[in-house]
C-alpha cells in the first residue's frame, strides 16, 4: 500500500502538532525534510506567463525570436547577475557554452518574487504587454499604461 505524501507549512502550533503526529505515525523508510518554503505554484505560473508574453512579443535576443523556455533561461541568468548572484559559464559536453544557473524550483518565495519583479521590469522597460500574465489573473495591469 502506498503512503500518502503530506506537506505542512509551519504557521502555528496546531500545524506543528499535525506535522509531529504525521512523523510519529510514518512507516519506517519514510523521508522527512524541513527547510524554508520554496516558490509557490502561483509564482511559477506567473513567471511562465511572463516568459510566454515575452516570447509572443516582437522582442528578439541575439538576432532571433526566442521561445518561452529561452526567455526563462535569459531572465533567470539576468536576475542572478542583477542581484549579485553567482554565474558560471562552462564548456558543455560538446564544447558549447552552458550557464550553470540557479534552479527556479528551489528558489525561496522571496527569491521567486524578486525574479518576477525583475521580469516585469524587463517587460516594462522593453514595452512588452503582459497579455497572458493578465489573462491568467497574475497581474492586474493597474500600473501598466498599456493595459487600457
Amino acid at each position: 500500500m502506498s503512503q500518502k505524501k503530506q506537506r505542512f507549512i509551519l504557521i502555528n502550533d496546531q500545524v506543528r502538532k499535525n506535522a509531529l503526529e504525521a512523523l510519529r505515525s510514518a512507516p519506517e523508510g519514510s523521508a522527512v525534510t524541513v527547510g524554508p518554503a520554496t516558490r509557490s505554484l502561483d509564482q511559477n505560473a506567473k513567471f511562465h506567463a511572463i516568459c510566454t508574453d515575452i516570447a509572443n512579443s516582437r522582442m528578439t535576443w541575439a538576432g532571433k525570436h526566442r521561445d518561452a523556455e529561452a526567455w526563462k533561461v535569459l531572465l533567470v541568468s539576468g536576475h542572478t547577475v542583477a542581484t549579485a548572484g553567482e554565474v558560471e559559464i562552462i564548456p558543455g559536453l560538446e564544447n558549447e557554452f552552458v550557464n550553470i544557473r540557479e534552479s527556479t524550483a528551489r528558489m525561496s518565495v522571496g527569491r521567486a518574487a524578486s525574479l518576477i519583479t525583475y521580469a516585469i521590469a524587463f517587460c516594462d522597460t522593453n514595452g512588452i504587454h503582459l497579455t497572458e500574465t493578465i489573462r491568467g489573473g497574475f497581474h492586474d495591469g493597474a500600473n501598466d499604461w498599456r493595459a487600457a
